[in-house]
């Protein structure tokens, strides 16, 4: 039998994915596990999202559409994005993917050739490495300082010739970080000097707590050289729907058209127009959700804190991003076979020593939670 792909035999499978099919094995088998290891809203989608994507069911929207995107979506992204992230975007510069995964994927494969490098700010979620290497690119990561979690002037030396691109995630999963003005300004100016492009994944941008979102590409320039990153999973409890988008200069979404054209083709065409709704609708949903997520958010950082366990700022997301004296991979271990609450090891994050725990669960599931972990020994 001939080998399989080297390339793909090199990428490790996604560790979130992995603990979380681990947890449902358990539960099959009768244990009352207490999943906090997966970034999955436990809310129902809003009903007027739904009742819009049922709609379009019924008059016949089934069949192909555009490959990025109806266009009634592409222009609610554009007007939402020059609306809400301050900076200009038309329709042309948008391309609507199954799930923001995939657009990021796809960003990559538009930018990136072999040997290229692409600086991944650690801790970082899981997904992006293993998209650098499926372009054919090189990982170069910079550790962010476990103290304020903001940048400093040691990023410049991550950067030489091959260098072509900076990843950033605020708000940040796993650790909840909300980058500020001076750390984003930071990124623009070596984008600016040294000619690299930007990914910079937004997913969370809805769910901040306290803090000021503010979108890379609204600094200087960087609308000409930012792939911006969204969709519907987070903000609007549609994990399942599998639709996001990427906004990003005309050239580099062409070359993503290309890369879903032969691959998945597009969206689902009916539930484009339910994420039309998302968009255009009351958004009061999304600050009810949002203020529920802060509620968790308060209970279950007080409640590690009083067990003695430090936590990273949770000032966005939904995660609380714990450290742990010892083995994170044996402590998550322990917390899962033990106290049957399954989290997330840092390794995962190239974080090693940190453990991330997800309150998008309800308030009595987080509370009985915070008991069992309790029961096992505190943090200090």
């Amino acid at each position: 039998m001939r080998s399989l792909s080297e390339k793909v035999g090199a990428i490790a499978p996604s560790a979130t994915i992995e603990i979380s099919n681990k947890a449902k094995k358990m539960e099959r088998g009768g244990i009352d596990v207490i999943s906090l290891s997966i970034g999955e809203p436990d809310f129902a989608t809003p009903q007027h999202i739904t009742d819009a994507c049922v709609d379009a069911l019924k008059r016949g929207e089934t069949h192909y559409a555009p490959s990025n995107g109806i266009p009634e979506l592409l222009s609610a992204v554009s007007e939402k994005i020059t609306r809400e992230n301050k900076f200009p975007c038309k329709p042309e510069q948008v391309i609507v993917t199954p799930g923001a995964k995939q657009a990021i994927y796809e960003g990559m494969e538009a930018a990136i050739n072999p040997g290229d490098e692409v600086i991944l700010l650690t801790p970082a979620w899981v997904s992006y490495e293993p998209c650098v290497q499926m372009a054919g690119g090189r990982v170069v990561k910079h550790a962010i300082s476990d103290k304020t979690f903001q940048l400093d002037d040691s990023l410049v030396k991550r950067i030489n010739a091959k260098t072509k691109m900076i990843v950033v995630n605020s708000p940040s999963n796993p650790t909840g970080a909300v980058f500020n003005k001076d750390s984003l300004k930071l990124i623009a100016d070596l984008c600016t000097d040294y000619d690299l492009y930007a990914m910079s994944d937004e997913i969370y941008e809805k769910l901040v707590y306290g803090k000021e979102h503010i979108s890379l590409a609204s600094i200087g320039d960087m609308a000409e050289r930012t792939i911006t990153v969204n969709g519907f999973s987070k903000a609007y409890a549609m994990t399942g729907w599998r639709l996001g988008y990427a906004v990003g200069p005309p050239a580099i979404i062409r070359e993503m058209s290309k890369v879903q054209q032969h691959s998945v083709s597009q969206a689902t065409t009916f539930a484009m127009w339910g994420a039309v709704a998302a968009l255009k609708g009351d958004q009061k949903c999304v600050e009810d959700m949002r203020k529920e997520f802060d509620r968790r958010r308060q209970y279950m950082i007080s409640e590690l804190n009083l067990m003695g366990y430090k936590t990273a700022p949770a000032d966005g997301a939904f995660y609380a991003f714990v450290k742990v004296d010892g083995d994170d991979m044996a402590i998550a271990t322990q917390w899962l076979e033990k106290a049957h609450v399954a989290a997330t090891p840092g390794a995962a994050f190239d974080a090693p020593g940190w453990i991330r725990l997800s309150y998008a669960a309800s308030m009595d599931r987080l509370k009985e939670a915070m008991g069992r972990i309790r029961r096992l020994g505190s943090g200090k």
